[in-house]
């Protein structure tokens, strides 16, 4: 794994402490790995931030003293699992959530249902948008991704593979805030429950058809696939992601299908996912995740000899 990038000190700007890496050393000092965000935005501003993000308060303070930037957490790699509840914009709320002002209220009636407490004790921070960033530890052996409204309506989750803005960074349109100061509680089990997926289907017998049929019902399986995918809409294209990856998978395990062909089909399907709320590192990342599930469990179509 490469080491942490080191920005280039700028002559513009001069070194120093600031509000910005004492947010950065604290967290770091609590458990999380961080890296930088560049100063009033959202994005990171290192190459592959997640194996980039570090505690070493050496390297922290080397980053910050460059300029004030913005922290970003690498919350999979800190073993913790971010809710994102965004608010009620203006748009109306779904059939199975009347009158839900967002995220939070979804959250809390998903709780009331589970005949659980709403999950509010716990660390928490308020975004410039006015939605919340609840912390969660992740469960011991469970490696929970990146949703987006797999638990509910305006409720995003952050995992592995995925980052928030830590409290204390600036956007033009606020901060981002500590609301609930504290310890970061366990994921309470209904929500591991809700957020892990379903087991892997058995694996399939092989078929065995005539090789016109075989190549035709090939075909169908892709085109199939990769429409459903192209088309998924705005908070399902995880997850859709993730389905068509693991289809083709199966087929590169049983050799039915090669690997680069896969990836190439699935990642022009998916380029109208790539937007204001998807990276195109995210959809590379789903697709390679899926492929490589999917060929643990690979799929063929014995061939007969006859067309």
């Amino acid at each position: 794994m490469a080491g942490p990038q080191r920005p280039r000190r700028s002559a513009a700007r001069p070194a120093g402490p600031g509000r910005l890496m004492q947010a950065a050393l604290d967290a770091a000092a609590a458990g999380l790995y961080v890296f930088p965000v560049w100063p009033r935005g959202k994005l990171p501003a290192v190459k592959e931030w997640e194996a980039s993000a570090t505690r070493d308060p050496v390297v922290i303070e080397e980053w910050w003293s460059v300029r004030p930037w913005n922290l970003g957490l690498a919350v999979g790699r800190s073993n913790v699992l971010v809710v994102d509840l965004d608010p009620h914009r203006g748009t109306d709320s779904p059939a199975q959530f009347p009158g839900a002002r967002g995220g939070a209220d979804v959250l809390a009636r998903l709780a009331a249902e589970a005949g659980e407490p709403d999950p509010v004790d716990t660390y928490t921070v308020t975004t410039p948008s006015g939605g919340e960033h609840r912390y969660f530890l992740m469960p011991e052996g469970l490696e929970l991704r990146n949703t987006q409204g797999r638990l509910g309506w305006k409720i995003d989750t952050r995992g592995h593979g995925g980052f928030v803005v830590g409290a204390g960074s600036v956007r033009a349109d606020g901060l981002y805030r500590v609301a609930r100061h504290g310890a970061v509680a366990a994921l309470p089990g209904w929500l591991g429950a809700a957020l892990t997926p379903p087991p892997p289907p058995p694996p399939a017998p092989p078929m065995e058809l005539p090789r016109g049929r075989a190549d035709a019902y090939l075909q169908k399986i892709l085109d199939d696939e990769l429409e459903e995918l192209a088309t998924a809409a705005p908070g399902t294209r995880h997850d859709a992601r993730l389905k068509a990856a693991r289809t083709l998978g199966r087929l590169v395990g049983g050799g039915e299908l090669d690997e680069t062909r896969a990836r190439t089909l699935l990642l022009q399907a998916a380029a109208g996912h790539i937007g204001a709320d998807t990276r195109e590192s995210e959809v590379i990342r789903d697709v390679e995740d899926g492929i490589a599930y999917g060929r643990q469990l690979p799929r063929t179509l014995r061939r007969g000899g006859q067309r």
